[in-house]
């Protein structure tokens, strides 16, 4: 397609697209995988076959995001990664993002939460939280 080759016959002057593919990684390893090292070998499978950038799972620990940056680099993928974000909005967040992405919250954030009475509370911690958090 990025060379305006198409598989229909009726597209024969097409023009070229700038179509991409981006995967998906998991700083805290997919919960699938039996193990990180799997899951980063079949990460760089799919960038071999391919991909151009990878888009990270969400994650509250800025190490484990910088661990799985340096663990790419070193089996080498040198595709861009984005990292995955996603604020805490609410109160329940903290019990039900674990949950269902299966990724673990700091234990400082995840009491600073505990505390909050209201949702707003809880946006006001994570917004406070990442003024003072290590940068990317």
């Amino acid at each position: 397609m990025n060379k305006g080759k198409y598989l229909e016959d009726a597209l024969e002057n097409a023009e070229p697209t700038s179509f991409c593919i981006g995967v998906a990684g998991y700083p805290e390893k997919h919960f699938e995988a039996p193990n990180r090292m799997v899951d980063m070998e079949h990460l760089k499978k799919k960038v071999d076959a391919g991909a151009e950038y990878i888009v990270t799972q969400m994650f509250f620990d800025n190490n484990k995001f910088c661990r799985f940056r340096d663990e790419c680099i070193k089996i080498g993928i040198n595709v861009p990664i984005i990292p995955g974000l996603k604020p805490i909005s609410a109160l329940n967040d903290i019990k039900l993002l674990p949950q269902t992405f299966h990724i673990d919250l700091p234990n400082d954030l995840f009491s600073e939460v505990q505390k909050c009475k209201s949702d707003n509370d809880a946006r006001e911690v994570e917004s406070n939280g990442q003024q003072n958090s290590r940068g990317i």
